[in-house]
């Protein structure tokens, strides 16, 4: 478990989440077998981290504590976190740090080109933390990147993972001209949850943004994905998914929540694998290009295989 609070060392860091350290216990039931992982200790990971550091990059792998990183990074995946590794907003579910961020590293979206070049990813994704500061919330910094990949490995397909560019106009569209091959953006809960675990965010602006991307380019994947265990009803995962099949959106993740630290929301339950497997069935009939569903699935695991599959099922469409 990551510390919130250092009150040990003789110089005590700034605290990763400020906001969150008073706040009391939130304990979560004991990790049941399903959702145990190994710890990373692979040579491929290990090379994988390194050509991160060698750039200066930082990863949602980390960042995000992910609990698939040793799997991905053995594979040389990894998913770029641009614009730092501090956040506008403070999400009740997050370790990403919290405060303000600093000023955007001009050079970054070559540098995360050059790290796709040398990890020779055939599919890159490419996230980032909120910048509510900036104008257009991050928007041309992205626009960048794409164009940066595009240049420097022109065969690699490019998935992205947004904020909600809550009102900043114009931003949506400056992202979409820059055709990644995939626009994803998370709801992470359901609508009846957004005030305890995403409260800086509107449930109903998130539809709507992944339905305007498709408005703009149809030829774009839009992707969108929750996390369940943290109180919602069964038939609020339904809800949601008829709202983003409404919003035409293609593929659809749905992963446990597990609680960063004892300051975060609490677990409320561990979601069987066969409640998983049920979801998955249900979200296929409703029109889902692709499914991800299962107690480790995150947004951009198997990102590039799922793409692949992706394109297979646009390709087998009637038409």
């Amino acid at each position: 478990m990551v510390v919130v609070l250092d009150t040990v060392s003789a110089n005590p860091v700034r605290p990763r989440h400020p906001e969150k350290a008073n706040r009391p216990d939130a304990p979560s039931p004991p990790k049941p077998d399903w959702i145990r992982v190994r710890a990373p200790n692979t040579r491929g990971y290990a090379d994988t981290r390194r050509i991160v550091k060698e750039n200066g990059l930082v990863t949602v792998c980390e960042e995000a504590g992910c609990p698939n990183i040793g799997e991905c990074w053995d594979k040389k995946h990894a998913t770029f976190m641009i614009m730092g590794d501090t956040c506008t907003r403070a999400c009740a579910f997050c370790n990403v740090k919290t405060g303000m961020p600093g000023a955007l590293e001009s050079s970054e979206p070559e540098y995360v080109a050059e790290a796709t070049r040398k990890l020779g990813l055939a599919h890159v994704v490419v996230t980032s933390v909120d910048r509510d500061d900036l104008d257009d919330g991050g928007a041309e910094h992205f626009a960048q990147t794409i164009r940066a990949i595009r240049e420097r490995c022109p065969a690699t397909t490019i998935e992205i993972l947004t904020p909600d560019f809550l009102r900043k106009d114009g931003a949506l569209e400056t992202v979409a001209a820059a055709k990644p091959d995939v626009f994803n953006h998370n709801l992470e809960t359901v609508p009846s949850r957004y005030l305890t675990v995403r409260p800086g965010a509107r449930y109903f602006h998130s539809i709507r943004l992944l339905q305007r991307v498709k408005e703009i380019d149809p030829t774009i994947f839009t992707k969108s994905g929750i996390m369940v265990g943290l109180g919602e009803e069964r038939h609020e995962v339904l809800q949601v998914m008829d709202d983003l099949r409404s919003a035409d959106v293609d593929f659809l993740t749905i992963g446990q929540y597990l609680q960063p630290t004892r300051k975060h929301h609490a677990v409320m339950r561990y979601v069987t694998p066969e409640e998983f497997s049920a979801y998955e069935t249900v979200a296929y009939t409703k029109g889902f290009l692709m499914v991800s569903a299962s107690p480790l699935t995150r947004s951009s695991h198997h990102a590039g295989e799922d793409f692949a599959k992706l394109q297979a099922a646009r390709a087998n469409q009637p038409r």
